[in-house]
């Protein structure tokens, strides 16, 4: 059997995050630049049932079964072989690489899992289409961020600009215009899981006050999406800048975010803000495509562990 490899790229939060988890809408974009590969190769010569898994990037290197049954990696292989009503898989090692840091805003866990799940289901004889394949990586993603909001999986299984809001149908939308966007990270590792539960508290102690919040981030990111498929962009920078100021006022940004942010503005780009959880991880930065190198190289001297330039190209709105 020919080696199978199946792979699945990263993802940002344009606007929204947070306030998804209470019902407003959020809009997050495929990044091709950073992936996850996952290879299986058959090893008919190995004991039966014996299956290895390597992921270098979390010092991974052993046997699947002696993970804890709840690990995302055996609970994602696990709900492979449930959907498909198999009991075993043949002998075989699956080898784990990513490009992208972990606990950085990029998406890192459902890239993994949605990566999985494809090679899996591929090496079972029985490639899931994207619709299944989401809807596990959403189950795994509730392991590794306790109430996610689905947006991760979503954008990362389907590769495309995604419109989410929670029990509603995914929306596929169209770009008119490619924008450049800046991807720093901070180098501190955020916790979604953490940063959601803190403010599930402060919500809790001030549920109006919140709420007024997350309705004026759903509206801007309502806004954001119109400037996108009518290709003004000019409109987009202050409103992704107020939407960090808001998300300020819920707590889940800091001072390392907060300074990357005022270094970008100050260097000249239309529109900063964090993206993902908080509490570290990256922040986006939308600017002229002629500026970005110069102030990703700014945002480097400042702190930054590492920066990113992406293209997000214009699409047809087609998944």
């Amino acid at each position: 059997m020919p080696v199978i490899s199946c792979s699945a790229p990263g993802k940002v939060i344009l606007c929204g995050e947070h306030a998804v988890v209470y019902g407003a809408p959020a809009i997050a974009l495929p990044v091709l630049q950073v992936s996850t590969t996952v290879k299986i190769i058959a090893k008919p010569q190995a004991p039966p049932r014996s299956i290895t898994i390597k992921a270098p990037s979390i010092s991974l290197d052993g046997s699947l079964d002696s993970l804890e049954l709840d690990n995302p990696l055996r609970a994602a292989v696990n709900l492979v072989m449930q959907e498909l009503r198999v009991n075993r898989i043949p002998a075989c090692e699956i080898l784990i690489n990513t490009t992208m840091p972990l606990s950085a805003g990029l998406g890192s866990s459902a890239s993994v899992t949605v990566a999985l799940v494809r090679a899996i289901s591929t090496y079972l004889g029985h490639p899931f289409d994207n619709n299944r394949v989401n809807h596990i990586a959403f189950e795994i993603e509730k392991l590794h961020h306790g109430s996610p909001s689905g947006i991760d999986n979503t954008v990362i299984t389907y590769g495309a600009p995604v419109f989410f809001q929670r029990n509603k149908p995914i929306e596929f939308f169209k770009i008119i215009r490619p924008l450049t966007l800046i991807i720093a990270d901070t180098g501190i590792k955020g916790s979604t899981a953490s940063a959601v539960a803190q403010v599930r508290q402060r919500w809790e102690m001030d549920r109006d006050g919140f709420e007024a919040i997350f309705r004026e981030i759903g509206q801007l990111t309502l806004q954001i999406r119109r400037d996108l498929e009518t290709g003004h962009l000019d409109e987009i920078g202050p409103l992704l800048t107020r939407n960090h100021e808001l998300l300020q006022r819920i707590g889940v940004s800091n001072l390392a975010l907060d300074q990357l942010v005022n270094v970008a503005m100050q260097a000249g780009a239309h529109g900063a803000k964090l993206s993902g959880g908080g509490l570290g991880g990256n922040i986006i930065v939308f600017a002229n495509p002629e500026q970005a190198q110069q102030i990703a190289q700014k945002l480097l001297k400042s702190g930054a562990a590492r920066t990113l330039v992406t293209l997000i190209p214009s699409t047809d709105g087609a998944c």
